[in-house]
């Protein structure tokens, strides 16, 4: 759970960053295992996850945004 509480606080250009990251080394991972290099095959899930959680949190930003938006529109 502290990670969800650390995405939390992380910005939206951090979150992007950690993106980007987690993909990378979801694709190494991947590779690896074609290769039949992977030795921890458990990794891929637990990067899967954090995939999930990150665009989970940067969707919840966006509609955050959308809702003060349409206030301010409706106001």
């Amino acid at each position: 759970m502290s990670d969800v509480k650390n995405l939390r606080q992380m910005s939206e250009v951090e979150l992007r960053s950690a993106l980007e990251d987690a993909k990378t080394e979801l694709f190494n991972l991947r590779f690896q295992r074609a290769a039949g290099k992977l030795e921890n095959t458990s990794r891929m899930r637990v990067v899967r996850k954090q995939v999930a959680r990150i665009n989970t949190l940067l969707r919840e930003r966006e509609l955050a945004a959308a809702a003060v938006q349409q206030e301010d529109k409706n106001a």
